[in-house]
Formats: structure tokens, sequence, C-alpha cells
């Protein structure tokens, strides 16, 4: 059983989604012996964003490419295989903006990828390539963006994330979302967070019956 686990938040120790996540994943840990992690932090080593080279090359077929289409393309085929090798995904990250984190977007251009991550088949119908695989967003958000509170209307993040990966086959993502954690009182930040944290617990606890099951 093997877990990607993607950080994007450059306030490395300071950060809320990272804490979050790393406790996620090592309750994880404990519920699944021999469970692999295949860790990456976007903060460190964002991925290039796309170029016009990049457009070329993935949509030029593959038999047709030249070396330099080739390197141009590795960065975001590595990407993609390491998504498509792993059976939970769990991918943390801050609202900035309203949206995600710059690193986070060229993530999901590198991932997106035609023929790779999602295909078209001979009816014309776009199939994405990730579909099974138990996906995990957490995010932490400054304001409280909850729905019935007064910046529900902004959250573009959550449609965002949903969008993509649906595209690529990602049909029931989880969401678990920390706010608000910087526009509020301390006692609001602190129950942002406890909240957050019995969700997690939550979905562990569903993930772990479920691949038992399963097993």
């Amino acid at each position: 059983m093997k877990l990607m686990h993607v950080d994007a938040s450059p306030k490395l120790e300071w950060s809320n989604s990272r804490a979050l996540s790393r406790d996620f994943v090592a309750l994880l840990r404990t519920r699944l012996p021999g469970l692999e992690v295949d860790y990456l932090d976007l903060s460190l080593r964002p991925p290039a964003h796309v170029s016009r080279e990049f457009a070329i090359a993935t949509y030029t077929p593959a038999a047709e490419r030249s070396e330099a289409m080739k390197a141009v393309l590795a960065e975001s085929d590595g990407l993609c295989q390491r998504l498509l090798a792993a059976d939970l995904l769990v991918f943390a990250m801050p609202m900035y903006n309203w949206c995600m984190p710059s690193s986070f977007k060229a993530f999901i251009d590198a991932i997106v990828r035609a023929g790779v991550t999602y295909v078209i088949d001979a009816q014309g119908n776009y199939v994405g390539q990730l579909a099974g695989k138990k996906t995990l967003f957490i995010t932490s958000r400054g304001a409280d963006l909850r729905p019935g509170t007064p910046f529900a209307h902004l959250d573009a993040l959550t449609p965002a994330l949903r969008h993509a990966f649906g595209f690529i086959g990602v049909a029931e993502p989880r969401f678990v979302d920390a706010q608000p954690m910087q526009f509020s009182d301390p006692e609001a930040r602190a129950a942002g967070l406890e909240r957050a944290q019995q969700e997690l617990a939550a979905v562990a606890e569903e993930w772990t019956a479920a691949l038992r099951a399963a097993a």
C-alpha cells in the first residue's frame, strides 16, 4: 500500500496544513503497518510553470517527440507516474487569496496530462486514470469560509481542486479545512484546529476500515 503525501505551504514548521497532514499520515501509519509514503514538498521543489516548449511537447504524439521535448516533459512524467503508483493521495496546502498556492497550481498543470492521467476513448469520452484512489485535501484558511458564513461564496479553492482532480479520475475527494486560522480570535482558531483534527481522525478510521475490508 502506497500513499503520496504532498505539502505546499512555504511556512514550513509554522504551517497548520503541514502539521495536520503530518499527524494524519502518522495516524495512518499506526493503523496500516507497512504503509509506504512517497513525500513531496512543493515549497522546496515547485514544479516548473507551463512554458511554450512544454505546451508544444505535451500535444506532440509521444512517438514524434524529440529528445529536447522528452527532456521538457521529464519532470511532469515523473510526477504523473508517482501519482499513478499511489493508492492513497493526501494533499495539504494553505488558501491564498481564495485559492491555492502557485506551487500547487504548477503541480496540477504538470499532472493533468493527455494520454497519461487522462485518455480519450473511442467514443470521445475523457477518462481519468486516477479512479479508485482515496484522496484527501487538507487546507488551512485565514477566514471562516464554511457554508452560511459571510465569506463562504469566496471559496474558489474547493471547486478548483474538485474539478481538476475530478477530470483525472478522482470522483469523491475528501476535504478537511482548518478555519479560521488568522482573521479571528485565539478561541476561534483553537476551535478550528480541533474541528479539523476530529475530522481527520474520522477519515483515518473510515479509510482504514475500507482498506481492511478490501484486503
